[in-house]
């Protein structure tokens, strides 16, 4: 396992984040899947599938290369613009200050969001994405290298942009939210014990699992419920997505007014989270 290169690489992200002066990886898949849809585009799960296989191929070509190389500094630096934590928490501070930079964070619709909405959002946000952001990234550094990690990132880049049950992707993008949901399935459920464990609240497993399960995703429930239960919130519930609203369950059994100290008290949760990460990695390196 890839202890060390991913020790290096969760330090990295957390102290510098997201390097500036790069293109960053994923924005050049991005580029890449929105020249496909523009040249190749269908409405057919072939040519989904055709996307799919082109830029992992791309990625594999440009990583593995990379990954042969025998420095893990400098593999552990390239592997930290995988990992988004210090992006996440910073963005889901922001709210705080910039309510209306809700609208960066999520695919709900945000125009009509109250203030409880807002704040709803960006907790659920950050749930969701300590999963597909943080601990699937790392999870797949650690198991697969850094060409884990990077095809990781190409299909969750993937769903995130053709993965929608609507008329342009239900076909094109089943695929790569097919595979997406493979991918994080684990991820989603270790996420959803670790929120619980630094909470203090793993009494709350059974009820984490019986809330995930309502969730529309089959992963994406699972580490909102735990953040939900820990916080005693109710999360989810009727949201509003390309301008129709969906019955969303709830998550939850907690008070559904959320105020700015509930998403302080979620971002309370990194201290916590980092310090669990960093002496598990640095624990495996001395191992």
């Amino acid at each position: 396992m890839f202890f060390e290169i991913a020790l290096i690489a969760y330090i990295t992200d957390r102290l510098f984040g997201e390097f500036k002066f790069i293109r960053h990886p994923v924005v050049l898949m991005g580029d890449f899947i929105t020249a496909f849809q523009k040249r190749f585009y269908r409405d057919s799960i072939l040519r989904g599938f055709w996307l799919v296989f082109w830029l992992l191929a791309t990625v594999l070509a440009i990583i593995y290369p990379i990954s042969l190389i025998g420095n893990p500094w400098v593999l552990g630096i390239i592997a930290s613009t995988g990992i988004a934590g210090k992006m996440l928490y910073e963005s889901v501070r922001n709210v705080l200050h910039e309510p209306q930079s809700i609208r960066y964070l999520v695919s709900r619709d945000t125009d009509n969001l109250n203030e409880s909405d807002i704040r709803k959002a960006a907790i659920e946000t950050y749930a969701e994405n300590l999963s597909d952001g943080v601990i699937a990234p790392l999870f797949y550094l650690l198991v697969f290298g850094l060409v884990g990690l990077f095809l990781y990132k190409a299909i969750n880049t993937l769903d995130s942009m053709v993965g929608y049950r609507n008329e342009r992707y239900e076909k094109f993008g089943k695929v790569s939210a097919r595979l997406d949901d493979v991918l994080n399935y684990l991820p989603s459920r270790i996420t959803a014990v670790m929120i619980l464990v630094l909470f203090g609240n793993l009494s709350a497993l059974k009820k984490t699992w019986h809330y995930g399960a309502l969730h529309e995703s089959p992963n994406a429930g699972y580490p909102i419920a735990a953040m939900a239960l820990s916080l005693d919130l109710s999360l989810g519930g009727p949201t509003s997505y390309f301008g129709k609203m969906k019955e969303k369950p709830y998550f939850g059994d907690g008070k559904r007014e959320i105020s700015d100290g509930d998403i302080r008290r979620a971002l309370a949760l990194q201290w916590k989270l980092d310090t669990l990460l960093i002496l598990l990695l640095a624990a495996g390196v001395w191992a």
